[in-house]
């Protein structure tokens, strides 16, 4: 098996979906604005900044979803999608994902899976690993199941996904890992071929002492 995992936001996506759907919900008016913007704004800065408590944080993402029916959180996804996500798209995703084409494709990513299952069908990648909101009697609870899909996480839910199709690292015989964030230096530091996308300060230097390729999938963007 030759293995490619991507990161999605900031690294597929020149932004982060995270972000941008409950920046989306303030601007819909479903969240209030003065309540979520700096709460909003402040973890995003914890995340970049490596302290984010991702529990915490989780308590501030999925809540919101249980407040509303399936069917109509469906129906901003795809308004979300279209003016939101769809423009997000790095230029060079596109070629990185042929790149690849031959390869067992995954994105790996903390986002929850309602907010990402559809993004990562837009890019046409087959495999998602992200943290999976609970589902009680088909609506959302609020509440995350299982282990969230971050940091030491990621390496946890790739080792459950490969057990779950009858594999384990040893048959992976070549694997890439392409991300943008310091949060994902355990999986960075897994794979047979970290790649740092359009990196954080911290990741770059990283990459750079250990003589991992550096690249941007951003036109005009400088790469070490």
């Amino acid at each position: 098996m030759r293995l490619a995992l991507f990161d999605l936001d900031n690294t597929l996506l020149a932004g982060d979906s995270d972000f941008e759907w409950a920046q989306f919900l303030i601007e819909k008016g479903v969240l209030d604005r003065e309540v979520y913007e700096a709460r909003n704004q402040a973890f995003y800065d914890q995340y970049k900044a490596g302290s984010l408590d991702i529990l915490e944080f989780l308590d501030f993402q999925l809540r919101p979803l249980a407040r509303h029916p399936r069917t109509q959180l469906d129906i901003w996804h795809r308004e979300f999608m279209a003016r939101r996500i769809v423009p997000m798209v790095a230029a060079g995703t596109p070629e990185l994902l042929r790149r690849h084409a031959d390869h067992v494709c995954v994105i790996v990513t903390a986002t929850n899976s309602f907010v990402t299952a559809p993004i990562a069908a837009h890019l046409g990648v087959p495999h998602l690993i992200a943290t999976e909101p609970e589902v009680v009697g088909g609506e959302f609870s609020g509440r995350p199941y299982g282990t969230p899909s971050f940091r030491e996480g990621k390496v946890a839910r790739l080792e459950q996904w490969l057990t779950e199709r009858g594999r384990t690292w040893a048959d992976v015989e070549e694997s890439w890992f392409y991300s943008d964030s310091l949060n994902d230096l355990p999986l960075l530091q897994r794979v047979h071929h970290p790649v740092a996308v359009d990196p954080d300060p911290t990741l770059k230097a990283h990459a750079e002492q250990r003589g991992w390729p550096v690249i941007s999938l951003r036109p005009g963007q400088e790469v070490g």
